[in-house]
């Protein structure tokens, strides 16, 4: 596979990054340099997890005895063995006064702001630590009185609104595991996840709002509803002022449930590997696969890469563009709370009713970390550079990105537009099944254009080549050579799809089914998914690393390549490419570009066919379904399309 990144080094760290919380751990354990420290917790992750959890100062209702037990076997390793712990004893109860100290961090009250909501239809709201606090604590004991115990499964399927966080932290408040569906998703999906979790509760709303219409969420609830009987209640949130039909003796309204409430207490006798929420990979193919993570490791990895990767301060705003049915919600939700800082929650699309929403919103709230994908970068940066210099973005400090690979100029223009060439990109990259990062920069070290930096703290990631020898500056899988904290605890309910799926390749080795390359500086790079992997003629090629050659070009906006079978090459790449408003198709332009893929990557990838469409289908978090596209132009039946933001965007593939 080829390689087509620049290998320079575009943002240097300086002043107070050098100052941020990585470096103050760094200082207090003696270690020079960010590569010394990565080594050092790569190498010794017992080492690295002891002292980072007593560094960021976890609440522990009863101390563990033993780190780890991996008795079972790295895939079935457990962690923090006779420990007792709650989520929210750490990101809410702890704040409840202000001033007190653990670690590193510091609680910051009960007024202190948590939460920042809009709507695209202008509504807002505001939330404090306490108001929070309070919300989330009646939300526990309405569950309480509906009967839910401690490892009951209760389902999320709601918008992005201040409840949707609220009802996340009751679950975790009472040892329920929370399973959060993308409101987006039709009545086919969430029923599969709702039967498979056996939820005891579904929490909903009446409707949701997306690109000014209203999404009819109940009405799809109910139909997912008659095929999960596990469901005894549907908790309806009233967000819309809907009419929704609501089922005597099973359905209820929210307001009625909180009317006459208390706060219900933190449940504090929980084991650390009680598992805190069942989180579904967002595939729109085959049964979907429940990942199961624990109160104890999903808050190792999330207060770790909230707090060294992106150096999260209390008097941050934090703004991640996401839905909590992915695995970023929950992250980031968990993750600013630990550390005391604002989040912003967006319902909407990000693009509407203008172009310069996000950017809107980082102005209005003095945004200091903003999140976002590739693809909406490449989305919003189509329209120009005039709707991202209407904001004053000076409030930002960080940026961060995930889902995909970069191209380039994409990267740059995120960079130089948006982070105004001061920011560095905290380009991460892990799972659902990790419930975060195996691969992230730090704010200490310098960065080259859509580098991921380098492996995550504590998780002793490598590259191997096929017979899972260590590479260095070639491209390869990448891998994790020891157990960390947030791995899944399996699959629910199907244990060897989850051997299989990730220990099956190299013995006591976790592949993840990315390439990855480290180059000679210790800058670490993907390039897609290996099963996404093209083979024309002998020579295997990701589907990134086209579609980043093809948006190099002046008059593409965005493009998606797959591989279709070939006679004679076994496989030969079809592109589709959206172009720049204004932007004509024509056989000159074809022509170049097929070239311009050729002279890049070899002639033997030279494009067969080369297609303009008006837009690409796309999962709501940004994603370009590329297996959908491929099916549709075969001709082969789509299946389930109810991820899809915008399932018309296919009938503009024709038909091979």
């Amino acid at each position: 596979m080829s390689q087509t990144i620049t290998q320079e080094v575009i943002w240097q760290p300086s002043g107070k990054y050098l100052e941020s919380r990585v470096a103050q751990f760094m200082k207090e354990h003696q270690i020079s340099d960010w590569r010394q420290l990565i080594e050092r917790s790569n190498e010794d992750t017992e080492w690295f997890w002891e002292n980072a959890l007593k560094y960021m100062g976890f609440q522990w209702h009863k101390p563990y005895s033993k780190l780890k037990d991996e008795s079972k076997g790295f895939a079935w390793t457990k962690w923090f063995v006779d420990g007792q712990l709650n989520i929210i004893s750490n990101i809410l109860d702890f704040h409840m006064e202000e001033g007190k100290v653990a670690g590193c961090r510091r609680s910051v009250g009960k007024d202190h702001p948590a939460m920042i909501w809009e709507g695209e239809d202008g509504r807002h709201r505001k939330l404090t630590y306490g108001e929070l606090n309070s919300l989330s604590g009646k939300i526990a004991q309405a569950m309480l009185n509906l009967n839910v115990k401690a490892g009951d499964a209760v389902g999320i399927y709601m918008p992005m609104v201040p409840e949707v966080v609220a009802v996340l932290f009751a679950c975790l408040k009472i040892g329920a595991v929370a399973v959060p569906v993308f409101s987006g998703y039709g009545p086919h999906p969430l029923a599969a996840r709702l039967v498979d979790a056996e939820a005891k509760i579904l929490f909903t709303a009446d409707a949701g709002k997306r690109r000014g219409k209203l999404v009819p969420i109940k009405a799809d609830a109910d139909e997912a509803c008659a095929n999960a009987p596990c469901v005894e209640h549907v908790v309806v949130y009233n967000h819309c002022d809907v009419n929704v039909s609501m089922k005597d003796g099973r359905d209820l309204f929210l307001h009625d449930l909180l009317s006459h409430v208390e706060e219900a207490p933190t449940v504090k006798d929980l084991s650390a590997e009680h598992a805190s929420m069942y989180l579904y990979t967002s595939g729109t193919t085959g049964k979907p696969k429940g990942t199961v993570h624990t109160h104890g490791g999903a808050l190792a990895q999330i207060a770790k890469e909230l707090g060294f990767a992106f150096d999260l301060r209390d008097d941050d705003t934090f703004f991640w563009v996401t839905d909590i049915g992915w695995m970023m919600g929950p992250w980031e939700m968990i993750g600013t709370m630990f550390w005391g800082a604002t989040m912003v929650v967006f319902e909407g699309h990000p693009g509407y009713p203008n172009p310069d929403t996000v950017w809107k919103i980082v102005d209005r709230h003095k945004v200091t970390t903003l999140g976002i994908s590739p693809t909406l970068i490449r989305g919003l940066r189509a329209y120009g550079d005039d709707w991202v210099k209407k904001a004053d973005m000076s409030s930002l400090r960080l940026l961060g990105s995930t889902g995909e690979p970069w191209d380039q100029d994409s990267y740059m223009w995120f960079f130089d537009n948006v982070g105004k060439k001061k920011c560095p990109i905290i380009n991460i990259s892990g799972g659902t099944e990790i419930v975060g990062c195996l691969l992230s920069p730090l704010p200490v070290m310098p960065l080259k254009a859509c580098s991921l930096g380098g492996p995550g703290l504590g998780m002793a990631i490598d590259v191997f080549d096929e017979e899972g020898k260590s590479l260095k500056g070639e491209i390869g899988h990448l891998v994790c050579r020891k157990p960390a904290p947030s791995m899944t605890r399996g699959f629910l309910k199907d244990p060897q799809r989850y051997e299989d799926t990730y220990f099956s390749k190299y013995d006591g080795i976790w592949y993840h089914g990315d390439w990855a390359k480290v180059d000679s500086d210790g800058s670490w790079f993907l390039f897609g998914r290996s099963d996404d992997t093209i083979k024309v003629a002998g020579k295997r090629v990701g589907p990134g690393e086209v579609e980043s050659v093809l948006v190099e070009h002046a008059e593409v906006a965005e493009a998606a390549v797959i591989g279709i079978p070939h006679e004679v090459k076994g496989e030969c790449l079809v592109c589709f490419v959206v172009l720049m408003p204004n932007s004509t198709y024509s056989a000159e332009l074809e022509a170049e570009l097929r070239e311009m893929v050729g002279r890049r990557l070899g002639p033997v990838l030279r494009p067969d066919t080369v297609i303009a469409i008006g837009a690409l289908p796309k999962t709501r978090s940004g994603k370009i379904v590329r297996g959908s596209i491929k099916r549709k132009y075969l001709g082969e039946p789509v299946g389930d399309v109810s991820s899809i933001e915008n399932p018309d965007a296919l009938n503009l593939i024709g038909s091979k």
